[in-house]
């Protein structure tokens, strides 16, 4: 997660050139999805048309700079229309009023967070009562060219410090989801746990969240059934058919496989 002003001045580096494209200049936000779906790029060659570099086409944003392919990733943004509707929308966060669905101010906001993996605003900081406050981007009812409007129960889900606002329970990452996966079916007072006290739909539930999180995921040595075979091989590319043959399996053959997967 990077605040947007860890993001803006950023250098702008080609993996395959090993050059400097420029400098991250503003943040383009889709306002209908809460998202920030491209970078556009200041660069002292480019002062006629606009460029930008589809949030899709980002390999990594650091510390030190926003990382592409190459200059292929960055685009003309008139040669785009829905791009060029975006910029021309001029959808701002910072510095922007933010008032309840019901008309009351409630502050100014003056920083968001967005998720360097995929663009979406994870939340923002506001300034209420001479007060800096977090919420999180659910709140938002509208980005507005002018104002922010939140649902009326925001003023009482304000988180008082970033460290709370970075650490409550919708933020937690996808590898503490799969630790609660496994501690539910992992084995217990050394006995298999089973899913007699589960009904089918729990079960069913449980099983779903385990091919979403796993699938595509690369395994890491091999995983072996109940008969010491090998069930799945070092280096699959997980399906949903591999998956379901490990949960088949049962519990600790599940937590097995989950222990030893990456991207």
């Amino acid at each position: 997660m990077k605040k947007s002003t860890e993001i803006v001045g950023l250098p702008i580096i080609s993996i395959t050139a090993g050059i400097e494209l420029g400098n991250v200049k503003s943040l383009v936000i889709n306002p209908e999805k809460g998202t920030v779906d491209f970078l556009t790029v200041e660069h002292d060659d480019w002062q006629v048309s606009v460029k930008a570099i589809p949030f899709s086409k980002v390999i990594g944003i650091g510390e030190f700079a926003v990382t592409i392919d190459s200059d292929n990733a960055i685009i003309d943004l008139n040669e785009i229309p829905i791009a060029n509707q975006l910029v021309n929308k001029r959808i701002k966060i910072t510095d922007t009023r933010v008032i309840t669905r019901k008309g009351q101010l409630l502050g100014e906001a003056k920083e968001f967070y967005v998720d360097e993996e995929n663009g979406t605003i994870i939340g923002l900081q506001l300034v209420v009562s001479d007060q800096t406050v977090f919420v999180k981007s659910e709140h938002v009812v509208t980005y507005g060219k002018d104002i922010l409007v939140v649902k009326e129960e925001t003023s009482s889900d304000l988180l008082k410090s970033e460290q709370d606002f970075l650490h409550t329970p919708e933020t937690k990452g996808e590898d503490n989801v799969i630790e609660e996966l496994i501690d539910e079916l992992a084995p217990t007072k050394q006995e298999e746990v089973v899913y007699e006290d589960l009904n089918y739909d729990q079960i069913d539930a449980i099983k779903e969240k385990q091919i979403k999180l796993l699938e595509g995921k690369v395994v890491v040595k091999d995983i072996l059934s109940g008969d010491q075979s090998v069930l799945i091989p070092k280096g699959t590319v997980l399906t949903i058919e591999d998956i379901k043959k490990a949960q088949n399996e049962g519990p600790s053959t599940f937590v097995e496989l989950s222990m030893n997967t990456e991207m």
